[in-house]
């Protein structure tokens, strides 16, 4: 019995190898880590909790979200006093500074400590510090940094995005019932919407939460 041999049309060969490039790459779109990227964007709810190195500055300060976490007190800590060292190290003036109020005070309401003290913003108007908790003053020493250092790389949303993650990973247990409360009334749970002033006490009466960190 004479066995058949199918044979491929070029056309069809081309089109099989079109089809294979096609799935690979959307297998790359799915599995590839976009946690580390700086970037605007909607997160999960279940997801919130950002992890690895900051794209762009983590290794130049040598910091890691992962630095953040109730497993390791003390580290966290440290982490939150580096990058608050930063703040009374730094001193903004002119366009910078127009930025930093920007970003921190006017931009979506302003960003705050909120679950340590109860300032509108992590700073006044006119640029000071207007809340003397740690994490405030790391919050404040990330946004100088990134002006000083990638100004011209990254928007005033971008980098209130980044600070905002901080602020997730420093309240991660009440900023986890804030996400399921937004996401329940189908706010978008991307890290400003999360961290600014934007929904401020939405989640008021709904959820509870330990922050790491000392104020």
């Amino acid at each position: 019995m004479k066995t058949k041999i199918v044979r491929i049309k070029k056309s069809d060969a081309q089109f099989y190898a079109q089809a294979f490039i096609l799935v690979a790459l959307l297998l790359i779109l799915v599995f590839i880590p976009h946690g580390n990227n700086i970037g605007i964007g909607t997160v999960s709810a279940e997801g919130i909790i950002p992890i690895g190195t900051p794209a762009i500055y983590g290794e130049e300060l040598g910091v890691s979200y992962d630095f953040v976490s109730t497993s390791n007190p003390q580290l966290a800590d440290e982490t939150i006093s580096f990058l608050g060292n930063i703040d009374r190290s730094e001193t903004l003036e002119g366009a910078d500074l127009e930025r930093y109020i920007n970003i921190l005070y006017i931009s979506h309401g302003g960003i705050s400590c909120e679950y340590c003290c109860g300032a509108r913003s992590i700073i006044f108007e006119n640029g000071q510090a207007a809340c003397g908790c740690a994490h405030s003053y790391a919050m404040r020493g990330l946004t100088k940094y990134l002006i000083l250092n990638h100004g011209d790389e990254l928007t005033d949303d971008q980098i209130l995005e980044e600070v905002g993650k901080w602020k997730v990973l420093f309240f991660h247990g009440i900023m986890q019932g804030k996400a399921d409360v937004m996401e329940s009334q189908g706010i978008s749970t991307d890290y400003i919407s999360l961290a600014s002033n934007e929904y401020r006490g939405i989640e008021q009466g709904k959820t509870s939460g330990d922050m790491i960190g000392s104020c």
